[in-house]
């Protein structure tokens, strides 16, 4: 099945919204949007949305002179205003931007499979819209596009005529969720887990269950929940469900798809037999650990209940990859091995990756730069500690923690469970962590670096991988 495109006019786009075409041609149809003046392609429908540090609307002109044919505006700046483009008037640009989305995902008639939990939306996400293009024309939302503003940046591409949209729905805060889910409406609801991402936010595990729980509201008899049985927090979600609930294990818990005679390679990747009701499948990924093996199957029970043949699905996760520096194995110079593992962190993650660098067999020595996990409240310095420990439990052999106070005691942890203080360094920057490298990092080394966002591991990475090393 082939889908078509449908460009909007200014006039459909402000009846969608609740706007005003103010000036301009009424007519003038649009495909594509943007929101920054910087990126703003010909042909664009600039979006003016007013943030924290930027007001989009001091950009207008400069995005029509970048080729935007049009603006969508919550005031007009007369005479700044450009000639000649439509403007459309609307009383608030964010929530006219989400209005627009959700008009395209019903115009569109395409499929919404939404993914959300604390750790793996982004590889479930790449995966799942992996295995479903072997049957559709498969749209996903482009690398973390999962806010307020994302999402439906993401929706709208659905103008060019996908059948199917992936799309993973983040969150820090209570109630986010819900909107996400009334702009979306998906058809197919997976969650991973909860883990402790963005606890100093909720104050427990429970609340952020509470929390992403909101991915189930709105649900219908015909819409498919995808449940992670090894998560006793999302399985006592499922009772209430109205739809269609789709299980995947892989530790064993009786579910739909489950993982059977697992072969755990460490980097090199996992092996299993996978028993589906559409019947069993031999899978081989070169995704590691146990964690992206229940990332795979979330896709898979994804896959079968929209149709796609197990074949199929077999044959993409052997050419499955891991996104950009989200658990990325880097083969470099003097025989150097880095898990680049760089995007992000949590307590619950860092514990995932450090089992499996644990049981990696290579004999390589180990060596770890671990950044600060941020938004963690309260319980930071607790949470730092035991990861710590968990740092000398996993064999490594150097650690570098970086960030404040909460390295120091991801230090102090690690230094209490056994890790030679001589062999551990605490600095304050990436930039610092990265000046380490040579000191610390041997030919033959098995490098994990792993931290917050906003601690900007990455540095460390690209020092790693600097011609000279």
């Amino acid at each position: 099945m082939t889908a078509t495109g449908f460009p909007l006019s200014a006039a459909a786009i402000a009846e969608a919204v609740a706007g005003q075409v103010v000036t301009g041609d009424r007519a003038r149809r649009f495909e594509s949007f943007s929101i920054d003046s910087r990126t703003v392609r010909a042909g664009d429908l600039f979006v003016a949305i007013a943030g924290p540090r930027y007001d989009g609307h001091a950009f207008v002109a400069d995005a029509v002179a970048r080729g935007a044919a049009g603006v969508m505006v919550s005031h007009v700046d007369t005479p700044a205003e450009p000639p000649g483009v439509p403007i459309v008037l609307v009383d608030d640009t964010v929530r006219a931007l989400q209005a627009l989305a959700r008009h395209v995902r019903r115009a569109s008639g395409a499929k919404v499979v939404a993914i959300t939990g604390s750790a793996g939306k982004t590889t479930t996400k790449e995966v799942t819209a992996t295995f479903l293009e072997a049957r559709y024309q498969t749209l996903r939302n482009r690398g973390n596009l999962n806010n307020h503003i994302g999402l439906p940046l993401s929706l709208l591409e659905l103008q060019a005529g996908a059948e199917v949209a992936v799309v993973e729905l983040g969150m820090n805060h209570a109630g986010e969720i819900r909107r996400l889910v009334e702009i979306a409406e998906p058809d197919v609801r997976v969650w991973t887990n909860v883990g402790t991402a963005h606890i100093g936010y909720f104050g427990s595990m429970d609340a952020i269950a509470e929390a992403k729980a909101e991915v189930l509201e709105g649900a219908t008899v015909s819409t498919v929940f995808v449940a992670n049985a090894d998560d006793p927090r999302v399985m006592a979600r499922v009772p209430g469900f109205p739809g269609r609930v789709v299980t995947f294990s892989t530790d064993g818990a009786r579910a739909d798809v489950e993982a059977l005679e697992v072969g755990d390679h460490g980097l090199e990747g996992t092996t299993a037999r996978v028993r589906t009701p559409a019947g069993d499948v031999q899978l081989e990924t070169s995704l590691p650990g146990r964690a992206n093996l229940a990332n795979v199957l979330a896709g898979i029970a994804v896959g079968i209940t929209m149709g796609v043949s197990l074949e199929d699905i077999a044959s993409r996760a052997s050419r499955l990859r891991p996104a950009p520096r989200r658990g990325e194995v880097l083969r470099l110079a003097r025989g150097i091995v880095v898990l680049d593992d760089s995007y992000n962190a949590s307590p619950s993650a860092v514990r995932r990756v450090l089992e499996l660098v644990s049981s990696n067999s290579s004999g390589r020595r180990r060596v770890a730069f671990l950044g600060e996990m941020l938004e963690l409240g309260a319980a930071t310095a607790s949470l730092h500690r035991e990861t710590g420990e968990r740092v000398a439990r996993a064999g490594i052999a150097t650690l570098v923690a970086v960030g404040g106070d909460a390295a120091r005691a991801l230090r102090d942890g690690a230094v209490t469970a056994g890790l030679d203080s001589s062999n551990v360094h605490c600095v304050e920057t990436s930039d610092e962590a990265a000046l380490l490298v040579d000191a610390v990092v041997r030919p033959g080394d098995l490098v994990l670096v792993k931290g917050s966002r906003g601690i900007r591991m990455e540095r460390v990475v690209d020092e790693l991988r600097a011609e000279r090393h």
